[in-house]
């Protein structure tokens, strides 16, 4: 009787204390709330986020450059960005503090995406045939790249900027014949705007000679050095929210229409599978878990680079990716 009633008190003054302050991680992404930005709202919706004491809100961005200066200001502690972006901003604002901490596009979906009946299914038809490309574009930004690992000749291209809005109507209305794009987001526009997916080429640069990876989970680092707890947390969150959307992807596109219920769940569900099966889980991931990278391989990304961009200081990968904050291997395996 004693012991219960020691029990009871405890229980009681416990239910009377206060909860636990939640860090707030305000999250950046790179994009509109479309099918690959489910796994976040997944990790929300599923309790992954609360369970390890976060409260986070998530914005939408307008580019895969968006959200690296609104981290390295302070603005959002943590966001998503094109690493590859992130290696010339830092070289550009030496010293800014931000830094990748999770891989999540293992194979980056960069891509051209023309229309065959416009004479573009390959590298070799792009020069003399007008490319669409918005300036903040993370595809366009690694054009140069994909263009001399093909022996393209840029001045042979003509390039018309674009903006997001009117990207894939352009190529939809024939006014220009490729755009630069991420393959899961232009195809599915197309194929929305009525262009028959049989008249669509899309030609991702990872396959066609680009050894880049695509974007990953930035961290403000002075953020990360005050609460190191937090960011493991938040990416404890985001694989578990990825293993959630993989296992049921049209579960997740759920939480994505709370977000924006204008989106179309099976077009939003595609463009996730799309994503998952192209970009997110690849033998890399599958064998190693999400989230990290091959010191050869960034390597090989920094040569790249560097063939099409004079860096101030010589680059260096430790300032690009820190993988301190990942959690265990078997927290962030998929599968």
């Amino acid at each position: 009787m004693f012991h219960r009633t020691i029990a009871a008190v405890a229980a009681a003054v416990a239910f009377a204390l206060p909860a636990a302050a939640e860090t707030s991680m305000p999250f950046a992404l790179d994009w509109k709330f479309e099918g690959p930005s489910a796994p976040y709202f997944a990790a929300i919706d599923n309790g992954h986020f609360a369970a390890q004491g976060l409260a986070v809100e998530i914005s939408e961005g307008s580019g895969s450059l968006d959200a690296i200066p609104k981290v390295a200001t302070g603005a959002f502690p943590i966001g998503f960005a094109d690493i590859n972006s992130l290696m010339r901003f830092l070289d550009q604002n030496p010293g800014a503090p931000v830094t990748a901490v999770m891989m999540i596009y293992d194979k980056p979906p960069f891509a051209v995406v023309g229309r065959k009946s416009l004479g573009v299914s390959g590298p070799a038809d792009l020069p003399g045939k007008i490319l669409g490309a918005p300036p903040p574009d993370g595809a366009w930004a690694q054009f140069p790249i994909f263009a001399a690992a093909n022996g393209l000749d840029m001045a042979a291209i003509p390039v018309e900027p674009v903006g997001f809005p009117t990207r894939e109507p352009m190529l939809a209305e024939g006014k220009v014949a490729s755009v630069t794009g991420f393959s899961f987001s232009s195809t599915l526009n197309l194929k929305r705007l009525g262009v028959p997916a049989d008249d669509i080429s899309v030609i991702l640069m990872a396959d066609h000679g680009v050894a880049l990876y695509g974007n990953a989970i930035i961290v403000n680092t002075d953020f990360a050095a005050e609460n190191p707890a937090a960011v493991t947390g938040f990416l404890t969150a985001v694989a578990m929210g990825w293993k959630d959307a993989i296992a049921d992807p049209a579960k997740a596109i759920e939480s994505l229409i709370e977000r924006n219920p204008a989106a179309d769940p099976a077009l939003e569900t595609e463009r996730l599978q799309m994503a998952i099966d192209a970009n997110v889980l690849t033998d890399y991931v599958q064998a190693n878990g999400i989230g990290g990278i091959d010191a050869g391989r960034m390597a090989t990304a920094i040569e790249q680079t560097k063939s099409v961009y004079e860096f101030q200081a010589e680059p260096d990968a430790g300032l690009y990716f820190d993988a301190s904050f990942l959690p265990l291997a078997d927290a962030r395996m998929l599968k």
